[in-house]
């Protein structure tokens, strides 16, 4: 089984290859991954970014293993060689719970990937009340208890699956109404009160989407937590690789591009912008 430092492609000796201006694929089933691409931007500003949203195939959170090798690993294929990146992120916990082994054994490129951050969520815990909060398929996953069982250091770890989550996320992000009663209904697991009085304190973010709500989750929350979101760990993880950004590089160029070929309506293409993202068909008309 891979283990934290595997899952987030630490140890690779790809690094070397780096050129000074990164060509960055960053790829989620949608747009959570954009919270990772925020962060990633912040770090090397002067990349050129390839963000690619797998809605086609959205959600990932209830397919299989196989099901979903079957999908990314020729999508990949195809992306890598149009795209030739120095770097892939693989903004999706499920994805890289799943297919990060596949794809590490076809392709030479190097990987980043997502996974639950439940080391650093149960060091920080002082009440050892740990929940995680990711989408079915993730905290179904022998890999997301295995993590547990290897670094929840004597936490009481809760693992809560949302069916709706990710869906909410991207509602809220295309500006369509969401309604706070739903968050608040697939939150509500994740506090738990022990018999002595402890109570959660630390929820980890096992979703990329999950931080485009994080202040709706905040407000919603019946007492103060601390959310973990693994995207400036996966933002320093990419500078390890990549290298710091040299003194006074201009910006780099960011494009997105949704499998199914839909083109963003308005609300979304206007939040998109917000990320410093263009539609792809946009970038090649201008």
């Amino acid at each position: 089984m891979l283990t934290e430092r595997d899952a987030d492609g630490i140890g690779s000796a790809s690094g070397n290859r780096m050129n000074r201006r990164p060509a960055i694929l960053m790829f989620d089933s949608g747009l959570g991954g954009l919270t990772v691409f925020s962060e990633t931007v912040k770090a090397r500003p002067d990349a050129t970014y390839m963000y690619v949203a797998d809605d086609a195939f959205f959600p990932y959170g209830g397919s299989s293993e196989d099901e979903l090798a079957g999908r990314v690993v020729p999508l990949m294929a195809q992306l890598i060689a149009v795209h030739d990146p120095d770097l892939v992120v693989i903004a999706c916990n499920t994805a890289a719970t799943l297919v990060l082994p596949h794809l590490r054994a076809r392709f030479g490129v190097p990987f980043v990937g997502t996974v639950p951050a439940i080391k650093p969520a149960c060091l920080a815990s002082r009440s050892h009340l740990v929940s995680v909060l990711g989408t079915e398929g993730t905290v179904q996953r022998e890999y997301t208890r295995g993590l547990i069982r290897d670094f929840s250091h004597g936490c009481d770890v809760t693992l809560v699956g949302s069916a709706r989550l990710a869906a909410i996320a991207e509602a809220a992000l295309r500006n369509e109404a969401v309604d706070d009663d739903d968050v608040a209904e697939e939150i509500a697991p994740c506090f738990v009160t022990a018999a002595d009085g402890r109570r959660t304190d630390v929820i980890v973010l096992a979703c990329t989407h999950y931080p485009l709500l994080l202040d709706r989750l905040a407000r919603l929350a019946p007492w103060p937590v601390d959310w973990i979101d693994p995207a400036p760990a996966i933002a320093r993880r990419v500078t390890d690789l990549v290298g710091a950004a040299p003194a006074g590089a201009p910006g780099g160029d960011a494009r997105i591009l949704f499998t199914s070929g839909t083109t963003p309506a308005p609300a979304l293409t206007a939040a998109l912008a917000q990320f410093g993202l263009v539609p792809a068909y946009e970038a090649q008309r201008s």
